[in-house]
């Protein structure tokens, strides 16, 4: 999970600085007065939304099956704590009672 999420932000990164230079070099247009800063993230952000979901499609694939075998295991682990205080709470239960 931590790869991909490395590989996302360098594919970020790079289109960030793709843009910058193509923005001040005239390539493509400033934004409106100061927000020059913010409109270059914001365009390095589209472009590198559609890059990252086609070439980091593996990545994503080997993340979700991490989850999904994380999460697997923490339900087996909830309902073995569920079954193990259901036994417990049965024997407690016949030993409270009289013969």
């Amino acid at each position: 999970m931590l790869r991909y999420t490395l590989m996302r932000l360098g594919i970020f990164a790079g289109c960030l600085v793709v843009v910058w230079g193509a923005v001040y070099s005239g390539i493509f247009p400033r934004g409106f007065g100061a927000s020059n800063g913010l409109w270059v993230l914001l365009l390095a952000l589209v472009l590198s939304a559609p890059i990252s979901w086609v070439v980091l499609r593996k990545e994503r694939d080997r993340a979700s099956v991490q989850i999904v075998t994380k999460v697997d295991r923490m339900k087996a682990n909830l309902d073995a704590n569920r079954s193990q205080e259901d036994v417990a709470d049965d024997s407690a239960r016949t030993q409270g009672q009289p013969s």
